[in-house]
């Protein structure tokens, strides 16, 4: 069965917001990969770069992860921060 996708190719929604967020904490995507393995989930710098570049798909623990090393909610990683103000 074939993944969806956005109409641009995209194949997550959270790449940008994921950017933005680590940048905040000035988190390089190798600190963050060493955050998250210190909290014991498997995910290195190779696919930090995969999902802020949309060459990869999200699974729900990875969503799960990244909110918990970032200290944000599932809302704010997909919609990110300016979505919210509105």
């Amino acid at each position: 069965m074939p993944k969806p996708k956005k109409n641009t190719g995209e194949k997550n929604l959270i790449s940008k917001n994921l950017i933005e967020y680590r940048r905040q904490r000035k988190y390089s995507q190798r600190l963050l990969a060493y955050k998250l393995q210190l909290n014991g989930y498997d995910i290195d710098k190779n696919v930090i770069t995969r999902i802020e570049t949309n060459k990869r798909y999200v699974t729900d623990i990875e969503l799960k992860a990244l909110c918990e090393v970032l200290e944000i909610t599932y809302n704010d990683l997909i919609e990110g921060s300016t979505k919210q103000e509105l």
